[in-house]
């Protein structure tokens, strides 16, 4: 199957939407398809073989983050080339209502196209506003996808219609089978994200930390991620600030050997959610999962039962299941039993096997992706204003 995948977010910023994307192309490449994805990037860029950079992204305030995205005439020209050239038998738009690829190649293609919907805000008066541009290209769509039920639920109540519910995916052996690193033992708490995007919630687990580390003197924390380090612990008495160590940005492979070293991960996440794949990395590598109780991530973590949840943006109710947590070594072997049962549901071969069929449903006895001329001069002259 010849499978064309939309991304509307930078390809060099790491996110949740680029890395499950990236997955599955690789997953769906493993099976034998041929696929290409079309997504922003700049010149200097290293892509992989199978991406193709729709030109430079510009940062845009998008869901509580700042997204970069690309948008324009001149995206809009070579969406329309990578569908011509691609003769996909389906594509795949991830965020088609982001003013960004997605949409763009909304309005551009006729025939099979797929839409995953990840973004949950239930209070998103831009998406309510944008539904009489949304809704022509929209109404294209073969079939919908939500990666949770938060997801689906922003799709029914801004957009309407509905979608089936498939996870991201993850390749659970690879962070199960990855070697600890021998420094990030011994009583580490870790934690992976942005530091300088709020709501990743790091500056909550500052706030906690100095309690929890007079509770349990010989702990540390360990930081992944791009950011200002010394803004991240400002806040934090000038004695404990060595108990910190930031790893700055760390590779595929040493996210996975962090996450088979800590004793606990803590997930301080504060809202803007729809899944949580770093639950999923964590539990795939055996790491106990202290996390906010965002509804996405209390149904990620099976409503508390394949990792613990304190209340979001309570310092003090993440310091106290820290300290309890890292003093149980009874609960935090069976968070990690619990957590490398239930995480098997995310596998790639589950997920990826529930994508393909929503493939084969919309391209049975369809004919491939075409461009679709009805844009003409009118929708050209739209996208040469925007």
């Amino acid at each position: 199957m010849k499978i064309g995948i939309v991304c509307p977010y930078a390809w060099d910023v790491p996110g949740g939407v680029q890395f499950h994307i990236r997955d599955l192309a690789d997953h769906l490449i493993r099976l034998g398809h041929e696929v290409s994805v079309l997504a922003p990037a700049d010149d200097e860029t290293p892509l992989p073989p199978y991406v193709v950079s729709a030109g430079r992204a510009v940062p845009v305030p998008y869901n509580g983050s700042v997204a970069r995205l690309n948008f324009g005439f001149l995206s809009a020209a070579r969406v329309r080339r990578w569908l011509q050239h691609g003769a996909f038998d389906v594509i795949h738009i991830h965020e088609p209502a982001s003013p960004s690829l997605g949409l763009l190649s909304c309005w551009a293609a006729q025939g099979p196209i797929v839409a995953t919907f990840h973004t949950s805000n239930p209070r998103s008066r831009a998406m309510i506003a944008a539904y009489p541009i949304l809704q022509p290209a929209l109404e294209k769509i073969s079939a919908r996808i939500a990666v949770s039920e938060y997801a689906r639920r922003t799709l029914v109540e801004h957009l309407g219609g509905d979608a089936v519910v498939i996870p991201n995916g993850v390749d659970v052996d690879f962070f199960a089978t990855a070697e600890p690193k021998a420094e990030w033992q011994g009583r580490t708490i870790g934690f992976i994200g942005r530091i300088d995007e709020p709501r990743k919630g790091l500056p909550v687990l500052m706030k906690a930390l100095p309690t929890i580390l007079s509770e349990v003197p010989d702990a540390r924390l360990l930081v992944a991620g791009r950011g200002d380090e010394a803004e991240a612990v400002a806040d934090l008495p000038a004695d404990l600030r060595s108990r910190v160590e930031f790893l700055g940005m760390v590779s595929d492979e040493d996210k996975a050997r962090l996450l088979r070293s800590v004793d606990l991960y803590v997930a301080p996440n504060t809202g803007g959610e729809s899944f949580g794949i770093i639950l999923v990395e964590a539990m795939s590598a055996g790491a106990p999962v202290l996390a906010s109780d965002l509804d996405a991530f209390a149904q990620v973590l099976d409503q508390g039962e394949a990792g613990e949840l304190f209340t979001n943006e309570d310092a003090d109710a993440l310091a106290a299941a820290a300290v309890q947590l890292l003093g149980d070594p009874a609960r935090l072997t069976e968070l990690r039993d619990r957590g490398a049962r239930h995480v098997r549901r995310f596998d790639w071969a589950t997920v990826g096997a529930d994508i393909l069929a929503v493939y084969e449903t919309v391209t049975t006895g369809a004919m491939s992706v075409a461009t679709d001329e009805r844009i003409g001069p009118r929708g050209r002259r739209r996208l040469a204003k925007d």
